[in-house]
């Protein structure tokens, strides 16, 4: 792949020497004065209620490439990758009431081994000698039961938003009842919370705000639940227990002697929606979508249980609405968030099914005179589109009939002879949290015992890496699969000298991200004539380098002598701060509600981002002819060194890293700088360590860590990793140099 040469050459490709200036007492800075970096990064932060532009891409190979990235960001997000075991649903349905061409049973089944999903289940009361289509129908926030009001009925009958009384009053069980009038097996399972599901609140699945005491504890004594950073080190939320609810649900559905899985449909409004998006998205077994009120530019998805972390960083409900394509997808736009939509959502939607196939299988009715809704017009809509695509043969239009309503009696899942589970609360959801961590733990065994075994850990975990680490979006070389960052630009800004050693000062941009970093080239007489490079970070940013006086430090001065040296300040160190301390803890989004998902389900942490510097910083290094580059990560910088070291592990000749220790399970808050969701899914730090350079010498790690490491670098044919005390030690140094 042909390469963008930088626009300017860093002044360590050259050979001459820099002007001594006048004595100084301050290390070199790239900024004069209180200045800080033009960095985009450090501007407004991105919230659910941005703007989500669906950019389609040029051919459908290009599509098919970001299909499969969201689809594995969409699964990462949710806490599904690796996708758990599917235990025995040991589902039960029971207490059958008859209505006016219509049954409807109750239902509940185990998602996972005791956690119970209810629901209910909408027939046909007429046989069939073929199995029927089936349709699962996630209700939204208000839940199944929700009733309007005999005011609010009677103004949405006004408006003409709904036509009867009884059953429009009940508009999510009134789609139900009407699909099964037409041949279609249809059920409507709860959320979190409401209705029938009792073992998780509402309040903590959708209104969650204050931090409960579970929360605050680190997991490692009796468990975590939801919303605690030991939870999300592992990517475990409501979202993604709803998630996986509703596959579980399209699996009950599935399972129906009378249902044809081969014509399966999902339709919900609003939360229903956005969950209707999701299992588009990821599960191949849905024929037919109509997911209303969420597919939108604008507003995401307000809800806890609508949010995650890292599913919408660089795209957005549109976008994920389109890995449905080429299958028949539908919507209306209201005068809500979506009310863009026929300009700007929609447009980019055609385009995309017209090049995939069939422009008329997406379709988005405008209803703006209409609020936020799933009323009578919009499931006539509904109606209209599963009529055609699940083949049901009726003839147009389809008029929605009234219906007797359930009792509350009739409605309810629990009763005497089938007894609510007694699991509830907080210790429920310790169960819950144990289960899936114990799920991922059956893939993600850091001590796997075959080849097979071994091969699937560093798929699922590398899978993984980029998303959390920040290196989804690098291109890599087709011929030798090394790092492709062809955006930088390098800009000279002066240049100074400390002793014998001739220093360069300039700013490393990428126009991609928005990054401006300051960077030092610190170079001696004899360095300047090797190959050599070695790039330092550190945690206190490059001023580590130098000593109070703003003298090198000796480490420095034995770098530079046989080597060029670049020491760059990532994102949060050095230059970008008033008193040049890194910053220990992250920004995040002006929200008072206390869950990380607000934040990092839109923007990459901090450490991602120093990733992602660091990684530029060593693809800056690769331009100098013929390099052979080396990393050294010192005093807290291993938590982005070593997945820096992963990605860039074709251009790293030596990595020496002094680890302090350091384990993401350690984190403890959010906040924290070096925190990451998932990182400790994925096998924290030592499995960094495990598939970094080749040639990789640590400091601060034990001999059981170490041979771990070194065991699980054998089987994948890696050098084992070798260990030292210090890696400012001369014998670190001389073995880097070597």
């Amino acid at each position: 792949m042909k390469r963008m040469l930088l626009s300017v050459i860093c002044v360590f490709f050259a050979t001459q020497t820099f002007a001594q200036p006048a004595a100084t007492k301050l290390p070199p800075s790239i900024f004069e004065g209180k200045a800080v970096p033009s960095d985009k990064r450090l501007g407004e932060m991105k919230t659910l209620n941005g703007h989500f532009p669906f950019k389609v891409p040029e051919n459908p190979k290009e599509w098919k490439a970001r299909a499969e990235q969201l689809k594995q960001r969409v699964l990462i997000a949710n806490g599904l990758w690796p996708m758990p075991n599917k235990t025995p649903l040991q589902s039960v349905i029971h207490g059958k009431v008859q209505r006016d061409g219509f049954t409807v049973e109750k239902v509940y089944f185990q998602s996972l081994p005791g956690h119970f999903v209810t629901g209910l289940l909408f027939r046909p009361d007429q046989p069939s000698v073929t199995p029927r289509p089936g349709v699962l129908s996630p209700h939204g926030h208000g839940g199944r039961q929700q009733k309007h009001s005999e005011e609010e009925i009677e103004r949405q009958v006004s408006i003409g938003a709904e036509h009867f009384v009884e059953s429009g009053s009940m508009p999510k069980l009134a789609r139900c009842a009407q699909l099964a009038r037409m041949g279609c097996v249809t059920f409507i399972f709860d959320m979190l919370g409401y209705a029938d599901s009792i073992q998780i609140s509402r309040p903590v699945a959708h209104r969650h705000a204050v931090p409960r005491p579970e929360e605050t504890g680190d997991g490692n004594s009796d468990g975590w639940v939801f919303y605690s950073v030991a939870a999300d080190l592992r990517l475990q939320s409501i979202m993604g227990l709803q998630t996986w609810n509703a596959i579980r649900a399209l699996d009950f559905l599935e399972s129906l002697p009378d249902v044809d899985p081969d014509r399966l449909a999902v339709t919900g409004g609003s939360g229903g929606g956005t969950q209707s998006i999701l299992l588009g998205a990821i599960d191949d077994r849905i024929k037919v979508s109509f997911p209303n009120g969420m597919v939108s530019t604008s507003m995401q998805g307000g809800c806890y249980c609508e949010n995650c972390n890292y599913l919408r960083v660089g795209t957005g409900n549109v976008e994920l609405a389109a890995l449905f394509a080429p299958r028949p997808q539908a919507m209306t736009a209201a005068d809500d968030w979506t009310k863009d939509m026929m300009k700007d959502g929609y447009p980019e939607l055609r385009r995309l099914y017209a090049m995939l196939g069939n422009e008329a299988d997406v379709y988005c009715r405008p209803m703006l005179h209409f609020k936020h809704n799933y009323n009578y017009v919009t499931r006539a809509t509904m109606y209209q589109w599963m009529n055609r695509h699940l083949k049901l043969g009726l003839d147009d239009p389809i008029i929605e009939q009234d219906f007797e309503l359930l009792s509350e009696a009739e409605a309810a899942v629990w009763n005497d002879q089938h007894p609510a589970p007694k699991s509830v609360g907080p210790s429920h959801e310790k169960d819950v949290c144990k289960w899936f961590d114990e799920q991922a733990l059956v893939h993600l065994n850091d001590q796997p015992q075959t080849g097979n075994q071994f091969l699937n850990l560093v798929h699922l975990s590398t899978g993984a890496f980029p998303i959390l680490y920040g290196a989804d979006d690098i291109q890599r070389d087709d011929d030798d699969d090394e790092l492709q960052i062809d955006t930088l630009k390098h800009v000279v800004v002066g240049e100074t000298s400390r002793g014998d050693l001739f220093i360069g000062k300039g700013k490393l941009t990428d126009s991609s991200t928005g990054a401006e970093l300051p960077l030092l080239t610190v170079q001696s007489p004899t360095s300047n004539q090797t190959n050599h490079v070695v790039v330092w970070t550190d945690g206190d940013g490059k001023n580590a380098a130098f000593d109070a006086d703003g003298n090198p430090s000796e480490m420095l001065k034995k770098l530079a002598a046989s080597a060029t040296v670049l020491l760059p300040d990532l994102l949060g160190q050095g230059e970008f701060t008033s008193n040049q301390k890194a910053v220990t803890e992250q920004r995040l989004i002006d929200d008072k509600r206390t869950y990380s998902a607000f934040t990092f389900g839109y923007n990459r942490t901090l450490l991602a981002q120093r990733v992602r510097d660091l990684l530029s910083v060593l693809w800056y290094a690769k331009q100098k002819p013929k390099a052979k580059i080396s990393l050294v990560a010192t005093n807290g910088a291993a938590p982005w060194a070593a997945p820096a070291s992963v990605f860039g592990s074709n251009q790293i000749h030596r990595a020496l890293i002094d680890t302090q220790g350091f384990r993401f399970a350690n984190v403890k808050s959010y906040r924290d700088a070096n925190f990451v969701p998932g990182a400790v899914k994925y096998g924290d730090l030592p499995m960094l360590l495990a598939l970094a350079a080749d040639d990789l010498l640590v400091a601060g790690e034990s001999d059981e860590s170490v041979q771990k490491i070194s065991s699980f670098r054998t089987e994948l044919s890696f050098d084992p990793v070798s260990t030292i005390d210090s890696a400012s030690s001369p014998k670190a140094i001389e073995w880097l140099l070597e």
